[in-house]
């Protein structure tokens, strides 16, 4: 696989917006097709803790989309993980939020203005110009001028009326603003992906017409030539790929490879491309196996990992799954390490309740049952610190992660803590459950932040001995080999 060398300049640009809402995802998805339909090999990543973006920049692209948070990640491992991409012609990275939007109001850590500056990426603002006239050259004239030290390459502007509006607007952004106009795309309601709870419909869910309608969109609307120019301009990187094997002091030193089975269907869908390159780094062979499919686990596995989705739209039929539920049952009763983030948390439960009311049968590997809202029961980032009782970092251990979801959860029985959770503002509480070796939380953790707990998960699946006594509860992990 081919790697930017240290010092490569790999053309790149942020697609980022005023707000959330304004249409650069359309922009972003428009440009990275336009420029396949050019011959070109495009690297999409997106900004900040997201799974649906990327999968539609994959549909597009080809590709893995890299996830670049530089919250969740320090900024010189974003400058690696875009290093460490496979050799792309250029990079294309969707914003998150509004440019300036980050963890707190008061710095720009996790915000799209803090990516591109640790990328030295020019960002190419998305304007939602519906309804708007002059006043569009004094939103960017503020953009530009709330960090001077940001370069603010150019404007596309979105929901354009039409050519005579986009003339209009023109003169206030170029004159006013000094930023100059890259394009302009119509209002096409007809052409915009479709959203549910989570965000967008996921990539599978979507027909390939969609993404074709969206490269015919910005051939027509936007100067894909200037773009590749202002790409091109971007200074070089500077950073080493990652991951480097051994990444991890001491993970992959001699040791023995080892299977992990990765849930993965239309139920459990989100990872970070990172996690899964991560754990290969480390000497990990990652066997997909589907619980929608009913599917039963991979032969000789040391690990499995349950990843976010959608249970809740497919519980009736995951409840009738039972070859999956009897083979996670008697892996985790042997000791087996299971890992198991949101989705796969309410799968590992007793129960899930739907927002109908009907309360479905799931694994039962922990006593909770979780219930559909209608509303969002937790977002955002949060540090959590694992305890003693976790089965895969070693107490006082710190990583940062993020939460978004719509259930709410019961315990019907005491069940150890896997980690105390902080976050701003709030009071410290306990979080994530552990039995034996399962450990199931609400929490998404991005491994280039938290390298520490793939070693652990590594680590806990070379130790795992198929025919332990049923119900042992291992000794937690202590950081060591």
């Amino acid at each position: 696989m081919l790697i930017h060398p240290p010092g490569h300049s790999l053309p790149r640009l942020v697609v980022e917006g005023v707000s959330s809402g304004c249409g650069k995802t359309t922009v972003a998805l428009g440009l990275m097709a336009a420029l396949r339909r050019r011959g070109l090999n495009v690297q999409a990543a997106k900004v900040g803790p997201d799974y649906l973006d990327p999968q539609h920049h994959a549909r597009v692209t080809g590709r893995p989309s890299l996830n670049l948070d530089t919250w969740l990640c320090p900024p010189d491992r974003v400058r690696e993980l875009m290093a460490g991409a496979p050799a792309a012609e250029i990079a294309v990275i969707e914003g998150v939020m509004g440019l300036y939007d980050g963890h707190g109001s008061r710095d720009a850590e996790g915000s799209t203005a803090d990516a591109a500056r640790a990328l030295g990426a020019p960002v190419v603002l998305v304007l939602d110009a519906g309804g708007m006239a002059r006043t569009a050259g004094a939103v960017v004239l503020g953009m530009k001028r709330f960090d001077p030290d940001l370069c603010l390459a150019g404007v596309i502007l979105n929901r354009v009326s039409g050519p005579s509006h986009a003339d209009y607007l023109r003169p206030s952004i170029e004159e006013t603003a000094g930023a100059p106009v890259l394009g302009w795309l119509p209002a096409t309601p007809d052409v915009a992906i479709p959203s549910r709870h989570l965000g967008l419909l996921s990539a599978g869910e979507v027909g390939g017409d969609a993404y074709e309608s969206l490269a015919h969109l910005a051939e027509g609307g936007l100067d894909l030539d200037r773009l590749l120019l202002i790409a091109r301009a971007a200074p070089p990187l500077d950073a080493a790929g990652w991951p480097a094997p051994p990444t991890v002091s001491g993970a992959n030193g001699g040791g023995s490879p080892v299977r992990i089975a990765v849930a993965r269907d239309e139920a459990f869908q989100f990872y970070y491309a990172e996690n899964l390159r991560l754990l290969q780094a480390l000497g990990a062979e990652i066997c997909f196996f589907s619980p929608l499919a009913d599917d039963p686990l991979p032969p000789d596995v040391g690990l499995v990992y349950l990843g976010g989705g959608y249970p809740e739209l497919h519980a009736e039929r995951l409840a009738g799954c039972s070859t999956t539920q009897q083979g996670l049952r008697q892996f985790a009763s042997s000791g087996g390490p299971v890992y198991a983030e949101c989705g796969g948390l309410q799968y590992l439960g007793r129960r899930l309740m739907t927002l109908e009311g009907t309360a479905y049968p799931m694994v039962g590997l922990l006593p909770l049952t979780t219930t559909m809202e209608r509303r969002i029961v937790a977002l955002g980032y949060s540090e959590v610190v694992a305890t003693g009782q976790h089965p895969f970092l070693p107490a006082g251990a710190r990583i940062r992660v993020h939460e978004f979801h719509y259930s709410s959860l019961q315990l019907e029985e005491p069940v150890p803590a896997a980690y105390r959770l902080e976050k701003q503002g709030r009071k410290p509480r306990p979080d994530g459950f552990v039995r034996g070796k399962v450990l199931a939380s609400y929490a998404h953790a991005h491994f280039g932040g938290a390298p520490e707990l793939a070693e652990g998960l590594i680590h806990a699946a070379r130790l795992y001995k198929p025919g332990c006594a049923r119900g042992q509860h291992p000794t937690p992990y202590d950081g060591k080999e």
